[in-house]
């Protein structure tokens, strides 16, 4: 079974999520937090959960604290659901090694399949989150995959991110193939699929998701 914490002040999308997970076979749910900080803490030592859904907010939780906590519990996969936050926040949010992100307008179907990601390690990001950091007008005209997106989330298996890092990194098949200890032909495989994953054509698309994403050494700040 998943065991699956959800971590919200907010009694009404406590309830829903409660009653979404509910639905899911082979979750459990352990006892909800509506509490401050120390008491996820607690929460999180005593039932040891698989994924933790949380709006860390609503805890009085800031976004600067949520890299500390997730160092604490690795072995919990952490999915983040909050209204908008600001770009810095964001940014805290996204660098603090948490697996999964989304907005409280996000609808059932993209938080089943960010839950079902989250926990086979996958990272989903909502596409809002994704569109508002990249909101730079030279970036929305020159990416079409960029201008598509609304809330539509996407699912990067962590092998795939490895590839589009040394893609965005100007790394050959072969020489990524190297790196990642694969065949030739399973980085080619894998090429197309993240090409086609993310609606793009060409590796300045996937340079791109790469910059967004935050998997080169830069920030996305330098968008602001």
């Amino acid at each position: 079974m998943v065991k699956v914490l959800i971590a919200d002040k907010n009694f009404l999308s406590r309830v829903g999520l409660e009653l979404l997970v509910g639905e899911l076979k082979g979750f459990d749910l352990v006892p909800t937090v509506c509490g401050e900080k120390q008491a996820l803490l607690s929460q999180l030592q005593l039932s040891k959960p698989n994924l933790l859904i949380t709006d860390f907010c609503s805890l009085g939780i800031h976004a600067s604290e949520l890299s500390e906590i997730v160092k604490k519990f690795p072995r919990t996969r952490f999915l983040v659901i909050t209204e908008m936050l600001t770009k810095n926040e964001l940014n805290k949010v996204l660098n603090s090694g948490i697996t999964s992100f989304l907005l409280k307008d996000c609808d059932k179907t993209e938080i089943l399949e960010a839950i079902n990601s989250t926990i086979k390690g996958e990272k989903f990001i909502c596409g809002k989150i994704v569109s508002f950091l990249t909101a730079a007008s030279e970036i929305k005209t020159s990416n079409s995959f960029i201008k598509s997106l609304g809330c539509d989330g996407m699912s990067v298996t962590d092998r795939e991110i490895d590839i589009i890092r040394g893609i965005a990194e100007g790394l050959s098949n072969k020489l990524i193939a190297d790196k990642l200890k694969l065949s030739t032909h399973t980085v080619n495989t894998h090429r197309k699929n993240i090409m086609a994953k993310l609606g793009v054509n060409n590796t300045a698309g996937v340079v791109m998701f790469a910059v967004k994403n935050q998997l080169l050494e830069t920030n996305f700040e330098l968008f602001g």
